[in-house]
């Protein structure tokens, strides 16, 4: 487990922010929460989008304080912490009555966009210069993990879409909860649910922890957490998709079907074979992400997210402004880490890994197709573009 190294000279109260996909979970945290933490008091948003309202609810260890309906420009979740938490926020911060102020985020929303926000929102003389963001958590369940991550489950047929048009798997979600959070809470049995518990170690970065159990989740520990922005960021972006090595604290349990596939090369895809076998390698009970580039476009940095059978590819600027947290520059590549589990019940080894090699082997470009230096590909149509955008012809 990760040691805290708090910064014991900011005195400032501690901001706490709680995700999950699950409402029975989030309202068993906040409770326990509340009545554990005389000195805990939360802030609970819910998006009501076709109302195009927010609903508020602000508790603590003496019951309900504030339970109201607020009106959205538009009703979604920036729009939510700019137009209602920030200035809910800043009010509970200056009646100086709590030493603890959490943030329960709507279920199904990122945590990320919302750190990010109040990382700015908390820097000196901006308007929750009176809190320091502690610790982002992220609650998930271990004996339905593997169902709410893999399947193809969308948040509307849950009833947590945030907008009308959300359109989002569950598992899209799940996994960027789990792999921004600092630290993940989990509940159920990880003897019973091992392949969900194998998941949870999997999917969440470096340097993070994990508790197991609500009973675990204590108001003072998250307090005493220092949310690092900037690691966060790393954790989320395709370029710090987790590899293939479990925390070194963590044993494999008896009955994990989980796994990990890292398919790793110098060499840039063919954009045409890609398109031809995308989804051979996107789709599926996977969860998968990374950076990529294409033989046609050198430059481009892409990105890689799949999950609950949906794949989402776009661009995400150049190699070239690509740094590693030592400020080295990023040479192209391509790393797509993959996270799944095999069939219960199914052979050893039976599962899509010799697929997914196989589909990742044949896409990338070969050795003799690359001597050219890529003019083979010049005056092609681009058949990535309606995903990548336009491209220039200067190679």
């Amino acid at each position: 487990m990760t040691t805290h190294h708090p910064d014991t000279t900011d005195t400032r109260t501690p901001l706490s922010v709680l995700a999950t996909v699950d409402p029975v979970l989030r309202d068993s945290a906040v409770f326990g929460l509340v009545v554990g933490s005389p000195g805990v008091v939360v802030l609970r948003h819910d998006i009501r989008a076709r109302e195009g309202e927010l609903r508020r609810v602000v508790v603590d260890a003496t019951g309900v304080l504030e339970d109201e309906r607020v009106p959205l420009e538009h009703a979604c979740l920036s729009c939510a912490v700019r137009e209602d938490a920030v200035p809910t926020l800043r009010r509970l911060a200056e009646r100086d009555r709590w030493d603890h102020v959490v943030l329960a985020l709507p279920v199904g929303a990122e945590s990320l966009p919302v750190a990010r926000a109040l990382s700015a929102a908390t820097t000196d003389g901006d308007l929750l210069d009176r809190l320091r963001l502690a610790t982002v958590v992220a609650v998930t369940d271990v004996d339905t993990l593997e169902h709410d991550l893999l399947d193809d489950d969308l948040v509307d047929e849950r009833g947590i879409a945030l907008t009308d048009d959300d359109q989002r798997a569950v598992g899209e979600v799940l996994a960027a909860q789990l792999e921004h959070a600092d630290l993940v809470v989990t509940t159920g049995d990880p003897s019973v649910s091992a392949t969900g518990s194998g998941l949870v170690d999997r999917l969440r970065g470096a340097g993070t922890r994990r508790l197991d159990g609500l009973h675990a989740l204590d108001a003072d520990d998250l307090a005493r957490g220092h949310h690092d922005p900037a690691a966060g960021e790393r954790r989320a972006h395709p370029l710090g998709a987790r590899g293939a090595g479990r925390p070194a604290d963590v044993e494999r349990r008896a009955g994990d079907r989980s796994w990990t596939l890292e398919l790793r090369s110098s060499r840039p895809f063919d954009p045409e074979r890609l398109l031809r076998r995308i989804e051979d390698l996107g789709t599926g009970r996977l969860r998968s992400r990374g950076v990529f580039h294409v033989a046609n476009r050198p430059d481009s940095l892409c990105a890689w997210d799949g999950a609950g059978g949906q794949l989402c590819i776009g661009e995400l600027g150049t190699w070239e402004d690509a740094t590693t947290h030592e400020g080295d520059v990023v040479r192209p590549h391509t790393r797509i880490v993959v996270v799944g589990s095999t069939p219960p019940g199914a052979a050893r080894g039976a599962d899509e890994r010799d697929g997914l090699l196989a589909a990742f082997r044949d896409v990338l470009a070969t050795p003799e197709e690359l001597e050219d230096g890529g003019l083979r590909w010049l005056g092609r149509d681009d058949v990535l573009a309606p995903w990548l955008g336009a491209r220039s012809d200067a190679l």
